[in-house]
């Protein structure tokens, strides 16, 4: 190879020569991938099959000292840069087409301390990587619902799961983060170092910098939690929404409870005959004494007369594994998403009417059930703006065939558009797609400005742009 032509920050290319690739090659401890290596088919790929690039160059770094070089190199260079984590990525900015990667997705350590109840995480684990360590000493850091979620992007755009209830967000466990900024430093940063910097990461959805560890609190809990499932049919889903409405709004902090539209998988509780049909499903986990919890839920099964149920002490690590066979790598992926302070009737029409025509057997319809701790932390307290949201709908597209996108991509976005009467205009970062930069204000809310001022310090030239891009100030 005598040169390489990689794409730049000013959207045109530059051609670096055999002797600075390999310089950089030679600088890591981590490979470094271009077209054709073992291995780059591999690297390339990510979640959301939708996206389909080709980087120049993959650094699949093997710590903080890699990503320092890397991220001096593509600064002296300008080159365009995506970072990689461990999950799932819905917009698909952990990768480039023609550019440079910083995939950190091979750094998957935890470590537990016991003691101080604290949980070291790298930035390519994912949530099954972390509540393994953490479950075994009878401890828990609220994070999502899918094991294979990965920690970075979680935690960078906010974070909330079956745990944020009782505990808060992500975000509100996190105590600090090492981080390599565009200027190649490595700083920590926490509450009492760098605490500008802790602010913006805290929901700031990776423009401030590439974090190398991150540091969580964690909570006693488990190991094995009430969870399940109630399913009741499609049809009773407007008197079940009304109840569930009534329900969770004295619920305790304890419960959270998710409810979910969309064609019943084969799960064995369920009579084969409902395999297939539109149901609702609400979704449940109480982190408290299961007991307790069993009492807690009684009241859920008077809402209709259900399929069928599966509800439990369970391990909470199988419960946070229980949702992986539905989102499985490979498959296309379109989301469009809403926040809602309080759900009205007209809502639960649309829900509905759009849970009726899905356009694929994988498709389904989110209410994440928030409010309890989450809504208990100050607006400007962290990046993350959003603590009025008390329940997130996700419009969760899937399917499998390219051919099925136009079909697929226009039901999610007119039950985005029939439901916006009646949301917030706010927005969770980590379920926009890539085709949402013009929501990104609304993604930080009041928080924007702040964010865009602490950019143009740490990164004044965008370099960290590939992501829901808060431009410099």
């Amino acid at each position: 190879m005598a040169s390489l032509t990689i794409r730049t920050l000013d959207s045109g290319t530059s051609t670096l020569s055999d002797e600075e690739v390999e310089g950089l090659r030679a600088a890591l401890t981590g490979q470094l991938l271009l077209a054709g290596d073992d291995g780059y088919e591999e690297a390339r790929q990510i979640w959301n099959a939708m996206i389909d690039r080709r980087p120049a160059l993959i650094a699949r770094c093997a710590g903080a000292a890699d990503v320092v070089q890397c991220v001096n190199f593509v600064r002296e260079h300008g080159l365009l840069t995506a970072v990689r984590g461990g999950g799932h990525n819905i917009a698909g900015n952990a990768i480039c087409d023609g550019g440079f990667v910083i995939d950190q997705s091979q750094l998957k350590a935890v470590r537990v301390n016991a003691d101080t109840r604290r949980a070291t995480v790298e930035p390519g684990a994912t949530l099954a990587d972390l509540d393994r360590e953490t479950q075994a000493l009878g401890l828990a850091v609220p994070v999502g619902i899918n094991s294979t979620t990965g920690v970075a992007g979680l935690t960078l755009g906010g974070g909330f799961g079956w745990l944020s209830r009782k505990y808060g967000m992500t975000i509100d466990a996190l105590r600090s983060v090492d981080l390599v900024t565009a200027q190649g430093e490595l700083l920590h940063a926490s509450a009492d170092q760098n605490a500008d910097l802790f602010w913006g990461i805290r929901g700031g959805g990776g423009n401030l910098g590439v974090v190398t560890s991150f540091e969580f609190e964690a909570y006693p809990l488990g190991p094995e939690l009430l969870s399940g499932l109630i399913v009741f049919p499609l049809a009773q889903a407007k008197s079940v929404l009304r109840q569930y409405r009534e329900f969770v709004a004295k619920a305790p902090d304890e419960l959270c409870i998710w409810v979910v539209l969309r064609k019943a998988p084969p799960l064995p509780f369920l009579p084969a005959e409902v395999h297939g049909q539109e149901v609702i499903v609400l979704a449940m986990c109480y982190a408290g004494d299961p007991a307790a919890g069993a009492k807690a839920i009684e009241p859920l099964r008077g809402f209709g007369d259900a399929y069928g149920e599966h509800i439990g002490p369970m391990p909470f690590t199988a419960w946070q594994q229980a949702f992986d066979p539905l989102l499985t790598p490979g498959a296309r992926n379109y989301w469009k998403s809403h926040n809602f302070t309080e759900l009205n009737d007209a809502a639960f029409d649309q829900m509905i009417e759009y849970a009726g025509k899905l356009p694929s057997p994988h498709c389904e319809i989110l209410i994440a059930n928030l409010g309890g701790a989450t809504s208990r932390v100050a607006p400007d307290a962290t990046a993350f703006a959003h603590r009025e949201a008390q329940f997130v709908l996700n419009v969760h597209g899937r399917w499998e065939d390219a051919a099925e996108d136009a079909a697929g991509v226009a039901w999610a976005r007119d039950f985005f558009d029939a439901t916006a009467p009646y949301a917030t205009g706010g927005v969770y970062v980590n379920f926009m797609p890539e085709d949402e930069t013009e929501r990104v204000g609304a993604a930080y809310g009041p928080n924007y400005q702040r964010l865009a001022d602490l950019k143009a310090k740490f990164d004044p030239k965008n370099i960290f742009r590939l992501n829901q891009n808060v431009a410099p100030r």
